[in-house]
């Protein structure tokens, strides 16, 4: 494994050794580390060593500043992206090159720049090489170019106080005066976590805690005021609970969705997390939680400087960077931050967890059918419980870790002793799986819901059980709040019941009790009185109401209408453009107020929405989001010539942007949008493929203003959930947002529009078709090649288009219609459409002439103000280029 010595000259040589071919080539490694001095020039060979060669490149000379471009002249493909936090920059480098006989392999490596200092730039160099099937003339690129993020919206609702979807968890905070109030924090499906000020009758919302960008799985509360959450998004987020709402910290050590927490009562050091990976991981929250120190943020500084000054001397290639994925970010992120310790052991997901109150013991449970106990401080495995024959869903120690209660989807309760590492008991009082446990005070009885939508209450001594109370929906989750409980459901609604924590007696009083089995619930449950269990409470003492979340949803063919039906049946139409509900059709068939709605009109599919949040997210990805164009007659925005173009996904930006242009114009005033610059320093235009391939649109270069079809509510803005170059993603309402979002928090195509007016390289927007007179008609070929011209264009500007042809002495073969169009040109090459404006001096608007020709189209007339990607869509329907006929009416 050669090493190359640092540079010593202005100098250096790297030998890449060739693999031998009896080696398997997958396990093959090479690296190098060697320093640069940044104030001369330096020569980097790659040589083969020994023959026969394997890679052949030639001496490059270049300045450090170039460093992101260092490898260019040898290696085919190099991607720089923006360096993380952590002052890391890793690019990815992929070579085709041939070995011996028809062998093709492919060559990996990573590239990883520290930025140390002024004076010096260490570069580690970590080659790979495998095997690849195939002959060795094939040069194909094998690397899939990589996905830029996207940016979602979600619409809220009109209730932005109420959740929209199932609530998953729930934490309560103790009042610590007599003139405070308890507090209920619930997280939801929807993503967004909220605090309830409860009084006796009655909770407000008091705060919306939005960061996550998926589902709330889980919720603690330690230290008096910080509550901890954890997200489907494969993060843990720290709050102060009493805040108004501003996430303090965001962890990403977790691989796959995280679905609990525990933490301890006493401790308020100690909280664990697990989830869908396997990772059960420990957090010490007072190491966690402890700002970076200065030193850190001064290198960060330091680095971010050196990068910012070596981009912007990048030259214009051809080259798009390829942006740091999640793992890469998170690893940076983590190397100069606190890393928890890891309880290893689960090889399959965990669902629950359950930790005493001085956070000695700690239990989980998950889809391996056993219960595991740990002792925290370390993170070693003590024991493994088994007994359950289904997933362990949920846990509950007692206060001293001596007793556990396991619920599972066997539909059994079963509590163990720690002591003598078994089962004790186990009750069968459910039908179906147990998802949801709470212990009383004193740890005798327990509370118990899941599935089967009923909530009992057992006495772990007498195994009597009575039930409580049946709910609508599954119950996934429980909590005790003086007489009452309160109950989470795959509903937006939460309830509380009367429960008697402190003296459980009192509801057994009321009769309707039996004996809970310990076998299945076949064989379990005997009554007492020899009939099926009867709720003991018909209500709920005290209800806090959300709204329906979405459950369906059909984007119409304008593509500005979505149809949603929501959890109550009722049947809603969106505007996407604005995010408002322009229709409330109530409760009526979803099918067929979506054929109702049907129109006959082809609009490129320029965003894709879904509803899992409860709610419309809908999602914009480039290049395909800016495919869709409209006339501004069309949309009635006055104020416009009727023939401008408008593009939906730009307009959008600029309506879901506009309050965050605001607030950057006031932060930086004319720097924010002068001449495209950003001021951090970050030139956008190393971001894009090449000015020369970057369409400005030259119609908003001007346009600022935000035009009433794309004018989002401030009663109820949406929340933009995307990702920039740094940090991961995140979730803020778009009038949370202050104007300090940059380069490092929006994708760079989403900062380029904005600021810019520039759109990202599309696909054609072009529709190819030939023009010819009807057959048996005497008029002569007016156009015999083949014509170009924007999808949008309507079927009149091709009519005018036809009559000016016939009326003028003189073909303007040399004049585009609307946009207009032009002849295809020999070889196939369409020319670059000109503006409307030599067209529409010459001709009245279509609506106040009387056409004497018409147009059709598979022997079918063609309305005046159909477009070109309509016609080719339900008239044409092949493949083909569309062929168009046209025909003087008689008598005109």
């Amino acid at each position: 494994m050669p090493v190359a010595t640092p540079v010593v000259s202005n100098e250096t040589a790297l030998s890449l050794p060739s693999p031998s071919l009896a080696m398997p080539l997958s396990s093959y490694r090479c690296s190098a580390i060697f320093a640069i001095p940044s104030v001369q020039k330096f020569t980097l060979l790659l040589s083969p060593n020994p023959t026969p060669p394997l890679l052949y490149a030639s001496p490059i000379s270049l300045s450090p500043k170039r460093l992101p471009i260092l490898l260019l002249g040898l290696f085919p493909y190099l991607s720089c992206p923006r360096p993380s936090p952590a002052t890391h920059l890793v690019s990815n480098i992929v070579v085709n090159f041939s070995g011996e006989g028809n062998r093709s392999s492919i060559l990996k490596d990573k590239v990883k720049i520290q930025l140390r200092s002024h004076n010096f730039v260490y570069i580690c160099l970590r080659i790979s090489v495998m095997q690849r099937v195939g002959s060795a003339g094939n040069t194909s690129n094998s690397v899939r170019p990589r996905k830029e993020k996207k940016l979602t919206y979600v619409l809220n609702g009109a209730d932005d106080t109420k959740h929209c979807a199932g609530i998953n968890c729930l934490s309560l905070l103790k009042s610590l005066g007599p003139d405070e109030c308890d507090y209920l924090f619930t997280g939801s499906r929807d993503g967004t976590l909220k605090r309830w000020a409860l009084d006796e009758d009655a909770a407000a919302c008091s705060s919306t805690f939005e960061s996550h960008v998926d589902w709330v799985n889980d919720a603690v509360i330690t230290g008096g005021n910080t509550l901890i959450s954890c997200s489907s998004d494969t993060t843990v987020k720290a709050w102060n609970c009493l805040s108004d709402g501003t996430c303090i910290r965001t962890f990403r050590q977790h691989s796959d969705y995280v679905t609990c927490l525990a933490a301890a009562e006493n401790n308020s050091k100690i909280v664990a997390s697990g989830g869908l990976g396997g990772e059960v991981f420990i957090w010490d929250l007072e190491a966690a939680l402890a700002p970076l120190s200065k030193s850190n943020d001064a290198a960060e500084d330091d680095c971010s400087n050196i990068v910012n000054s070596l981009e912007s001397s990048l030259p214009n290639t051809s080259l798009r960077p390829i942006s740091l994925s999640n793992n890469i970010s998170q690893n940076a992120t983590q190397s100069q931050g606190y890393v928890p310790s890891a309880a290893k052991g689960h090889k399959e997901s965990v669902y629950a967890l359950s930790v005493n109150d001085q956070g000695t013991l700690l239990v989980s449970g998950g889809t391996e059918k056993v219960v595991r106990v740990w002792d925290p401080r370390t993170g070693s495995k003590t024991m493994k419980l088994r007994g359950h024959t289904d997933n362990i869903r949920a846990l509950q120690l007692d206060s001293t870790g001596r007793f556990c209660l396991s619920g599972s989807s066997d539909s059994m309760i079963r509590l163990w002793d720690l002591g003598q590492q078994r089962c004790v008991h186990s009750y069968a009082v459910h039908t179906d799986s147990v998802w949801a446990l709470a212990s009383s005070p004193t740890f005798s009885h327990v509370y118990s819901g899941g599935r089967d939508l009923s909530l009992y209450l057992t006495d772990l001594s007498t195994r009597e059980s009575v039930l409580l109370c049946t709910e609508e929906h599954p119950i996934l989750q429980l909590a005790l709040h003086d007489d009452g409980i309160w109950v989470a459901t795959s509903d937006s609604s939460v309830h509380r019941w009367p429960a008697e924590p402190h003296n459980p007696l009192k509801v057994f009083q009321k009769g309707g009790s039996f004996l809970a089995g310990n076998l299945s619930f076949s064989r379990a449950r005997v009554s007492l009185e020899g009939s099926t269990p009867v709720p003991v409470y018909r209500e709920p003492s005290l209800s806090i109401p959300g709204i329906p979340g979405i459950v369906q949803h059909e984007i119409l063919n304008n593509r500005r209408h979505v149809l949603t039906k929501d959890t109550t049946g009722s049947v809603k139409l969106w505007e996407i453009t604005r995010g408002v509900v322009i229709e409330n059709y109530g409760e009526v068939s979803f099918e067929q107020k979506k054929e109702e709605l049907f129109e006959m009109v082809s609009i490129p599919s320029w965003y894709s929405v879904d509803s899992r949040l409860g709610s419309l997210s809908v999602h914009l990805e480039t290049p395909q989001c800016f495919s869709a164009e409209m006339y501004s007659a069309d949309l009635n925005i006055a104020g416009k010539p009727e023939d401008d173009k408008v593009n939906l996904a730009r307009e959008t930006l600029k309506g879901l942007l506009a309050h965050w242009l605001a607030k950057r114009k006031q932060r930086f005033g004319s720097q924010a949008s002068s001449n495209g610059g950003i001021p951090s320093g970050k030139d956008v235009s190393t971001r894009t493929i090449s000015l020369s391939r970057v369409e400005v649109d030259g119609n908003a270069e001007n346009d600022t203003a935000v035009h009433p079809p794309f004018e989002f509510s401030a009663s109820s803005p949406p929340s933009v959930i995307t990702e920039g170059s740094q940090g991961g993603p995140w979730r803020k309402k778009i009038t949370d947002l202050d104007g300090t979002e940059d380069e490092k928090d929006f994708p760079w195509w989403v900062i380029d529009c904005a600021l810019n007016n520039r759109l990202p390289p599309r696909e054609n927007t072009k529709c190819s078709f030939y023009l010819h007179p009807c057959e048996g008609s005497t008029i002569l070929f007016l156009t015999p090649g083949k014509l170009s011209a924007p999808r949008i264009l309507r079927i009149h500007k091709v009519v005018n288009y036809v009559i000016e042809k016939m009326v003028l002495d003189k073909p303007l073969d040399s004049v585009n219609v609307d946009e207009t169009f032009a002849p295809g040109m020999p070889g196939g090459q369409i020319p670059t459409p000109v503006g409307d404006s030599s067209l529409r001096s010459g001709l009245k608007p279509w609506q106040n002439i009387k056409p004497s020709v018409e147009i059709l189209c598979n022997n079918q007339i063609l309305p005046p103000d159909m477009s070109l990607a309509t016609v080719r869509t339900y008239i044409w329907k092949k493949p083909e280029d569309l062929v168009l006929n046209y025909r003087v009416l008689q008598g005109r």
